[in-house]
């Protein structure tokens, strides 16, 4: 086992397994690729101007303190949802106990489904759940839509998150809310990013909107990548590289 694991420590046990280290990127970029995705990214100046209270000539001329605070609170209420479903998802998973290397292909399947989807595919999954109940705008309502943000499932999010789910199919409930924390690190960043340097983020997310058709391509690309990886099996021979190397050539010191 690795360095830490060895010392019996629980968290390192999970941050040097194999798979973990390759799906822990995946889901990173997976969650930038939701923000950067078209379902997002416009829509940021207006989550803002919600979650702080302001908007026009005030989001510009106020502190950069509100708008992080907000931005914070209102990545917080997201967080908490998509984690939360990655602990049940994970921990409903091993009562099932399917094992072998076939699990790990459908799987695959599914993160290929995942990234047509994304790349426009079946229109009938592109529909978006509609909370019409608002939460009060501000710092106190921040949260609370980020809550409704999570629940909603854009058609940009939902492909994204259930490929991040995939890879953790049959993990320990820890592990897979870990992962999916990460997946809202890679989706959060951005919002908190932005509300640190408001006129500079906007006009990067400009750049973005405007070259919107290339986010989704390699957005989708990425995601059917992973998969075709789960379903030829190239995907576990790298997990199990990984843990080869951890377990030979990480020694615990006398």
């Amino acid at each position: 086992m690795s360095l830490l694991a060895a010392a019996n420590n629980p968290f390192a046990e999970i941050i040097f397994d194999g798979h973990f280290l390759i799906a822990a990127p995946v889901a990173l970029l997976a969650g930038l690729v939701s923000f950067l995705s078209p379902c997002v990214l416009p829509l940021v100046p207006g989550y803002l101007g919600y979650v702080t209270g302001l908007s026009g000539v005030e989001l510009t001329e106020r502190s950069t303190s509100r708008m992080v605070l907000g931005a914070g609170l209102f990545v917080l209420g997201f967080s908490i949802i998509f984690v939360l479903i990655g602990a049940v998802f994970t921990y409903a998973t091993t009562w099932l106990r399917f094992e072998g290397g076939w699990v790990t292909q459908v799987l695959g399947v599914v993160v290929v489904f995942m990234g047509l989807i994304f790349l426009g595919a079946f229109r009938f999954f592109q529909r978006e759940a509609k909370i019409h109940r608002r939460p009060p705008d501000g710092l106190l309502g921040a949260p609370i839509l980020g809550a409704t943000f999570g629940i909603g499932w854009a058609p940009c999010i939902g492909p994204t998150l259930a490929a991040v789910l995939a890879l953790v199919y049959g993990a320990e409930p820890e592990r897979g809310a870990l992962l999916v924390f990460i997946y809202c690190l890679g989706l959060g960043l951005p919002f908190i990013l932005i509300s640190l340097g408001l006129q500079r983020g906007m006009r990067a997310v400009n750049f973005f909107v405007k070259h919107k058709t290339a986010v989704m391509r390699t957005g989708g690309g990425v995601l059917i990548a992973v998969g075709l990886l789960m379903v030829t099996g190239i995907w576990n021979t790298w997990v199990y590289a990984l843990q080869d190397w951890f377990a030979n050539e990480i020694v615990m010191p006398i």
